[in-house]
């Protein structure tokens, strides 16, 4: 195996993005060591800020991963078509602030003034989702590309299996690593709720593996 990944890093843009499109998650690490600080060199222009920044390049791959079937090379380089998308999540995350931004002023607005704020329960989703991303960002790469996979998507342990073309023994056991390195993360010590969330979505996928 470590012979026959040697040799994604020779291989051309078109090559690799037609690789992840097919769900090869070596072609993806090539692509990403290939590219990452072009991107976040972008990313940290279009934010100005370095942890936004930094969001932003993960968005942008997780994007990568998901739509690198829908690249074609009429249209432009693989570079081209990956600095456009840094673009277009920079787009979507403004969008999506100001959207937060107008939901909040209305909910604090309409709120009854004896009842808890639901623009507070609305910051706190958000905050609770930004440590358990803080958290995962800290895991080793290996594990957090399973759980992030399991946790921002719908996807069970199989289909993170098929999709990273690993064993899916392989993938339970990267999970659960992870999820015990997790528990004593600071981020996520005072947050038993985002903890839970975790360890429960692991489960369910565990117990519709077992039911497929």
């Amino acid at each position: 195996m470590r012979g026959h990944g040697r040799r994604y890093p020779l291989l051309t843009d078109e090559d690799l993005i037609s690789l992840v499109g097919a769900g090869d998650a070596f072609a993806f690490s090539a692509l990403h060591d290939r590219y990452s600080r072009a991107t976040y060199s972008l990313a940290r222009r279009l934010t100005g800020d370095a942890q936004d920044a930094e969001d932003l390049t993960q968005d942008t791959f997780l994007k990568v991963w998901r739509s690198a079937g829908s690249y074609r090379a009429q249209r432009g380089s693989v570079r081209t078509w990956m600095l456009s998308v840094v673009r277009n999540q920079s787009i979507d995350r403004l969008r999506s602030q100001a959207s937060h931004r107008r939901a909040q002023e209305k909910a604090e607005a309409e709120a009854p003034r004896a009842q808890p704020s639901e623009a507070f329960a609305e910051s706190w989703r958000v905050f609770r989702r930004d440590r358990v991303r803080e958290a995962l960002q800290d895991l080793p790469h290996v594990q957090y590309k399973v759980l992030a996979l399991a946790h921002f998507s719908d996807l069970t342990h199989a289909d993170i299996a098929e999709r990273l073309c690993l064993p899916l023994g392989t993938v339970k056991g990267r999970m659960r690593l992870g999820l015990k390195k997790l528990r004593n993360h600071p981020a996520l010590r005072e947050m038993g709720l985002a903890m839970r969330s975790l360890t429960e979505k692991a489960e369910m996928k565990s117990r519709e593996d077992w039911l497929r």
